[in-house]
């Protein structure tokens, strides 16, 4: 089961809660980065997920008390404490990195592509406008758009594609402990073979990755000049780049861990009939 983690620097613009009076810079980074907004879509997501969920594992039989399970895994202010607290881990000992961090994202180009970014991540709950953007991006691909290359290396830069993969799996994994621990799932299999199956997935997981990513970037910096892409990148390049990009997804993968543990008992009671 794939539990689609496509965080990066790029997916993670939305707008935090309003300024608290000494915000701490990691607080000011992520007001920057519109990070609660964010939180806000991917909680829209976590309930789409959830259906699916309900559709493969015990069609129609979740209902109300189903939805509200997943409603509350995941939780806007849930999904913010655990993403905030482990971006402090990451990023407090280096307080002058995160304010020229924070300076990028609220200047020019930075302030409009974190912007772009949390417009195009909630344009794409839309089913429509994700496939009208899929469609977009084969069109670019048949007619050889050079902006394909800069959005590849974008992705390269921030090695979105193998860190994406890399977090799908550890979730499912967490997930699927969670099944086994809370009885719904008889595991038969020692350690190494459960590892071998779950890797087993990671083609299509790098696929589905790459498919969901691509269009999306595509659609959500249609409107940058080059000149404003090649400063992302840039920017992307440097240690202060690198540093958050590994912090924000260390930060989101811990989220998604807990994420994914939290729907496999969830999921593990439905499909034994206890109360969730």
């Amino acid at each position: 089961m794939l539990r689609r983690v496509l965080m990066s620097l790029m997916a993670c613009a939305c707008l935090l809660s309003p300024v608290r009076a000494a915000a701490a810079p990691v607080d000011l980074l992520a007001e920057a980065l519109h990070l609660s907004d964010l939180f806000r879509v991917m909680a829209d997501e976590g309930r789409d997920y959830g259906a699916d969920l309900e559709a493969e594992l015990f069609p129609q039989a979740g209902g109300p008390r189903w939805a509200e399970t997943v409603a509350a895994i995941h939780a806007p202010e849930r999904i913010e404490a655990l993403v905030m607290a482990q971006l402090e881990t990451e990023l407090a000992r280096d307080p002058d990195a995160v304010a020229r961090m924070t300076t990028f994202f609220t200047t020019t180009p930075g302030a409009r592509i974190a912007k772009l970014e949390i417009a195009a991540r909630e344009a794409y709950l839309d089913e429509a406008t994700k496939e009208a953007a899929e469609a977009a991006f084969m069109d670019m691909q048949a007619a050889s758009d050079p902006r394909l290359e800069t959005i590849r290396r974008l992705a390269e830069v921030n090695d979105l594609i193998e860190q994406n993969v890399a977090g799908a799996l550890n979730a499912n994994l967490a997930f699927y402990r969670s099944m086994v621990a809370g009885g719904a799932v008889q595991q038969t299999l020692p350690d190494a073979e459960m590892m071998a199956d779950l890797w087993s997935q990671e083609a299509q997981i790098r696929k589905d990755t790459t498919d969901w990513l691509m269009p999306y970037m595509a659609l959500a910096y249609r409107p940058l000049s080059d000149a404003d892409l090649d400063a992302y990148i840039a920017f992307s390049e440097t240690a202060d780049g690198q540093l958050l990009n590994r912090a924000l997804f260390a930060a989101f993968n811990r989220m998604f861990n807990a994420v994914s543990r939290d729907l496999g008992v969830a999921a593990a009671k439905m499909l034994q009939g206890q109360d969730i």
